[in-house]
Order: C-alpha cells, then sequence, then structure tokens
C-alpha cells in the first residue's frame, strides 16, 4: 500500500499529558499484511521531548484510526 518515500502524517500523544501532535513520517517500507509502516520521523516534535526528526518508527495503521498522504489525502483503517 506504502512504498519508499511516501509520506505519512501520524498523530503522536503523549500518554503523561493527553497532549497530541500530528508529525510526518517518511516511509521506508511498509507490510500491509501486518498492517504496519516502518520509517522516520520526518518532523521536529515539540510536545513529544523522548522522540527527535530522524528517528526510526514502526506505525501500526491502526495506531490511531488515519494515516495521512501528502498532501491532504486521508485513508482511513477500520
Amino acid at each position: 500500500m506504502f512504498k519508499p518515500g511516501d509520506y505519512v502524517k501520524v498523530e503522536f500523544v503523549k500518554e503523561s499529558t493527553g497532549e497530541s501532535e500530528w508529525m510526518w513520517v517518511e516511509v521506508s517500507s511498509d507490510d500491509s499484511a501486518r498492517r504496519i509502516v516502518f520509517g522516520r520521523l520526518d518532523t521536529e516534535p515539540v510536545v513529544n521531548a523522548d522522540l527527535h526528526r530522524g528517528m526510526e518508527l514502526a506505525v501500526s495503521y491502526d495506531n490511531n484510526g488515519a494515516l495521512q498522504f501528502r498532501p491532504g489525502f486521508t485513508f482511513t483503517f477500520r
């Protein structure tokens, strides 16, 4: 579903405060059978100080119900 070089926008919630921020993740690979996107954080976090730009991540399609392609196309997974 996702290809290397795609960007997805993912909501990251800080559990201790409930604050959240949306950040871009650059896709390096996708495992659609397991519904996981692997990639690198492409935004400098403001709320989530434990994350940093360039950090390698694995994000579940079901993480927040939606991943958003740049620019502005939203795909919802249920």
